[in-house]
């Protein structure tokens, strides 16, 4: 059994649930007048108010001291000076010094890894001003009018994400494209608008080997030279971003065109890199190191705010005390602003590549529950999907609400709708509906004593489901750099309690090595009897289709 549960401290919180998980939200904050001051934390331009969650000042107390008893704070130091605390690869985890914006060496082996980044930067912001203004052009002659980035994972998620949050902020006459689906019809239905002399590609792959991301790059290159016909024309219409420099020259791209990756940037912290090239592109360099310095001052609250006032600290103990105690499974995120769309998106692949782990740091099976489930979309569309399961269902399911204070187009009517359903949705997750109210509600419309008993039960909502909001001001591109960051945090500080690595990823190689033995099987009309009965059975049945469809 892992040694995390053993702790004594682990088992006073065990003791501490015994008695505490009945205590109702509703009677915690009428005992208590000044709950939201005691259990809520502001943060430059953020607020982050966890009181409506089931917990009490001594539950805190008691998750505080799990965190110092695993030495959080040690590890957060071991990060940020570059020790190689991804054991399995023997890698340092420095995605914090990508967006160090302190003028502060980084040492990584004895060096300062600050000028090979600032030089990248200087690289990105040449190159977004050259496209920007037009002056970079095609082989023809004519300025780039659409730019299309290749990758997959961390080298998709982020710059999608990314570009979508700050879209108020993005040149209008420049059209940003992501392809990440090997499937065939994503990038036949992203290249069929657009014109090879105007369209610039951006080739995102820490290796370079990635099989999705060089597929579609290669049909990429084929699409663009069937109208170029001159694989000198590539270099003004091909960027890579890779560790790989080599094989990206093979692949035809001009070695100047090449913006270095390293391998102590995880792909799904690798945002503040070169990965996020395109993201630079469609909002000018300067938002994007506003973004940059949104991340860096969360960094500096990260390391040293005292973990009772630490807001991600704090979300990675509430994530702990459901998930380990309350035995909750899943967790949402419910933004409330159409720009961060893909937020749920990109923060299910941060959190469940790093925490998604069964083996502890001492290479043994964990005895407890890791990392949780994360789903979620934008707040009001789920309103009218799932939040019926969240208030009525038989699950438990922790949610963070996020919301900014105004919008960038200031449409009042539009944003009081918006922001009265946010604060309605936390009250009504709260306190739910007693019998004593829904049976007065429904009194209240006139139905007789025997319609009121039949409906009563429907119209009872239990409450008591906790929900954490993140109030900002509105979604600058500085701010949402801080939110990204916040959650990062929040996932590795989780990961240091659970005592596991939350930077590899090698349940992420399994199904990659299984399609390449399988792939060369697909090629002839062989019966194939390799596998168990029923990959046999697909794969032969996928030929014999792929048959009658060719006849």
């Amino acid at each position: 059994m892992s040694a995390l549960v053993n702790l004594p401290i682990w088992q006073a919180l065990e003791e501490h649930f015994n008695t505490a998980s009945s205590a109702q939200m509703r009677d915690l904050f009428a005992s208590d007048p000044d709950r939201f001051n005691k259990f809520s934390v502001q943060f430059d331009d953020i607020l982050f108010d966890y009181s409506k969650n089931r917990i009490t000042e001594e539950t805190m107390a008691l998750l505080i001291q799990l965190a110092q008893e695993t030495d959080v704070t040690g590890w957060i130091e071991r990060m940020f000076t570059g020790e190689k605390i991804n054991h399995t690869e023997q890698r340092a985890v420095l995605h914090t010094a990508l967006r160090n914006r302190s003028g502060k060496a980084v040492m990584l082996d004895g060096k300062d890894v600050m000028p090979d980044i600032q030089s990248v930067q200087q690289r990105m912001r040449k190159l977004t001003e050259a496209i920007r203004t037009r002056k970079w052009r095609g082989f023809t002659g004519q300025p780039i009018t659409d730019i299309v980035s290749i990758g997959v994972g961390g080298s998709d998620l982020g710059p999608v994400m990314a570009t979508e949050a700050l879209k108020p902020f993005a040149i209008r006459d420049l059209g940003i494209h992501y392809v990440s689906n090997v499937d065939e019809n994503h990038i036949w239905d992203t290249l069929e608008p657009l014109k090879p002399e105007t369209t610039l590609f951006i080739i995102v792959s820490k290796s370079f080997t990635t099989q999705d991301t060089l597929v579609n790059a290669n049909t990429a290159r084929d699409w663009f030279l069937k109208t170029a016909d001159n694989k000198k024309a590539l270099a003004k219409h091909f960027v890579a971003v890779t560790d790989n420099v080599e094989a990206s020259t093979e692949f035809g791209i001009d070695k100047k065109n090449v913006f270095k990756m390293w391998d102590w940037v995880g792909g799904r912290y690798s945002l503040w890199s070169a990965v996020g090239l395109s993201t630079a592109i469609a909002v000018g360099m300067d938002h994007f190191e506003e973004m940059l310095q949104g991340a860096h001052e969360m960094d500096e609250h990260f390391r040293t705010a005292p973990l009772e006032k630490n807001i991600p600290v704090i979300m990675a103990l509430l994530g702990i005390w459901y998930n380990n105690f309350f035995k909750t499974q899943t967790y949402a995120v419910l933004p409330y602003d159409q720009h961060l769309r893909y937020l749920p998106a990109y923060l299910r692949q941060t959190d469940m590549e790093s925490n998604g782990k069964r083996i502890d740091r001492q290479g043994e099976l964990v005895g407890h529950s890791t990392g949780p489930v994360i789903f979620g979309q934008l707040g009001i569309t789920g309103q009218h999907a799932f939040y019926q399961l969240m208030h009525q269902g038989t699950k438990l399911v922790p949610a963070d609400i996020i919301a900014p204070a105004s919008s960038n187009h200031g449409i009042r009517d539009h944003h009081s709708i918006l922001m009265s359903n946010v604060f309605a949705q936390t009250e009504a997750f709260m306190k739910g509906k007693t019998e004593q109210e829904a049976r007065a509600e429904l009194e209240g419309e006139g139905l007789s004593a025997d319609e009121i008993e039949k409906l009563l039960p429907y119209k009872i909502f239990p409450g008591n489901k906790p929900t954490s909001t993140i109030l900002f001001k509105t979604l600058t591109p500085k701010t949402l750099g801080s939110l990204i960051a916040m959650y990062e945090h929040k996932i590795f500080v989780q990961g240091v309690i659970w005592n596991i690595n939350s930077f590899d990823q090698w349940g992420v190689e399994l199904g990659k090595q299984l399609a390449k033995t399988i792939l060369p099987e697909l090629d002839n009309n062989k019966k194939i009897t390799s596998h168990d009965a029923s990959t046999n059975g697909l794969i032969n049945h996928y030929k014999k289709f792929r048959t009658d469809l060719e006849k």
